[in-house]
């Protein structure tokens, strides 16, 4: 799986001294964030005038320059780092999105995915609306312009959020003003906390202990938050009975120090490894994780099981971006320089390999032919998730259901595939009871084929129960 988005947005009361220019406290927010998006980032700050950007392909340190950073002056800005799932990797679908219309300026920063981006898309051009990017962040902001051209921002949001089906957390630029807005059902996370002299909205609460700040809460799904200068108001624009939180920013996506939907990441992966423990059981000398995300876990399922903990597996965390090889020799190189096996921990050894999931299968079977290499006695794959069967949506680039190895395949046939002596994914059950959120606000999409919004071609229960009027 590829990672999401990550959107920020500071603002800075005119007043506040606080030493950390808006740009470089962006800057430092996204660079928390960067495990969301190795693709592109981007800053646009307004100084009262008139919207100002830095914006590149790469990751985080290798676009921004400091002294380019303090040229941005002004005192509210948003920022972005991406991976596409909706629009082509190119240096024109960075965001922020700007956009300038006759009444003013609006910035863009968006994590998620419209599932009716094409249909929007469609009936724009044919009003003759002209796109310069192929993201669906564009549609976003053509229907904002509409809007405000007849309306006030918080009503033009909310006529906006009537048109959309998908995923959005959003962070928004109108002139000098911050808006942040989640979708209805809450898929992406979305917090709000506050700074010496100001306040940050972002993806994750990593990046305000980033800079020092104290999370206030998270945006509720369906929240509008507009800030002013010194405070924040709350527009309720919708309201639905159920929600979709991502299971996977649970299981891999989020910091395991962040909070979503209130709960901490690495308690919930640690519960992971312990309901694993609990639902496949194994004899074996040692447990192992794939790092990084294998590693809380891991933890779990040893404490659980009375196993262990021992790393056979050691990440190289300066490898920077990730690049295609041609030829199987240099695909296997390239796995090779993410991760290394720590021969003398695994030699001789019964290992149980803690893993987050399996898409396609190619890189766990790599792992474990690794493993193998190196001596291993058996190797029991536990998977911290269910198996994947179905495609996503709403912002995750996992693949076709023909690319998700379990869409077709049983346990035992994956089990052979990836060359394991054992394979045990954890239940839909034990998934819910670690993440502590009732199953039906979850988004279980990808795992039972079942979709909380009406995708055309795929089974939706919210339609029939007419629970969802965006369905």
């Amino acid at each position: 799986m590829k990672e999401e988005c990550g959107v920020v947005g500071v603002v800075v009361q005119n007043n506040a001294s606080t030493g950390t220019p808006t740009a470089l406290q962006i800057y430092y927010a996204l660079y928390a964030l960067q495990h969301r998006g190795q693709e592109s980032t981007g800053i646009t700050i307004h100084d009262g005038l008139h919207c100002k950007s830095i914006k590149g392909m790469g990751l985080v340190p290798e676009v921004y320059v400091k002294k380019d950073l303090l040229e941005l002056k002004g005192n509210v800005g948003i920022g972005h780092v991406r991976y596409s799932t909706t629009g082509h990797s190119k240096i024109e679908n960075c965001q922020p999105l700007i956009v300038n219309y006759k009444s003013g300026t609006i910035a863009i920063a968006h994590n998620g995915n419209l599932a009716n981006y094409s249909l929007l898309r469609d009936e724009l051009e044919l009003e003759g609306r002209i796109f310069i990017t192929s993201s669906d962040t564009e549609v976003i902001a053509h229907l904002l312009v509409k809007e405000l051209l007849r309306h006030d921002p918080v009503e033009s949001i909310s006529n906006v959020i009537k048109r959309l089906k998908g995923s959005y957390s959003l962070a928004i630029l109108i002139d000098d003003q911050l808006y942040a807005l989640r979708d209805p059902l809450g898929f992406k996370p979305l917090c709000v906390g506050k700074l010496d002299g100001g306040f940050i909205v972002a993806s994750e609460s990593v990046a305000i202990d980033t800079l020092n700040g104290t999370l206030i809460r998270e945006v509720s799904p369906g929240e509008l938050l507009v800030f002013k200068n010194d405070s924040f108001e709350s527009h309720i624009l919708v309201q639905e009975k159920y929600h979709a939180h991502c299971v996977f920013e649970y299981v891999y996506f989020a910091r395991p120090d962040s909070i979503i939907n209130g709960k901490l990441v690495y308690n919930v992966r640690e519960k992971i490894g312990r309901e694993l423990a609990r639902e496949h059981p194994v004899k074996a000398d040692s447990v192992s994780p794939v790092p990084d995300s294998g590693i809380t876990s891991a933890i779990g399922y040893s404490y659980e099981a009375n196993i262990k903990y021992s790393e056979g597996l050691m990440k190289n965390r300066y490898i920077g971006r990730t690049f295609i090889l041609p030829g199987q020799a240099m695909r296997e190189t390239a796995v090779r320089l993410k991760m290394n096996t720590i021969s003398e921990n695994i030699k001789d050894q019964r290992i149980v390999l803690i893993d987050d999931s399996i898409v396609r299968g190619t890189t766990s079977r790599r792992i474990i032919d690794m493993i193998r290499r190196a001596g291993a006695k058996e190797i029991h794959a536990r998977i911290g998730s269910p198996p994947i069967i179905a495609p996503c949506y709403f912002g995750i680039d996992m693949g076709t259901r023909n690319e998700l190895i379990a869409a077709h395949k049983t346990v035992a046939g994956v089990e052979a595939v990836i060359n394991a002596d054992s394979l045990g994914y954890l239940s839909i059950e034990g998934l819910v009871r670690a993440i502590g959120i009732e199953k039906e606000n979850l988004c279980l999409a990808c795992l039972t084929s079942e979709y909380p919004l009406d995708i055309p071609g795929e089974y939706c229960p919210r339609r029939q129960l007419k629970l969802n009027e965006f369905s």
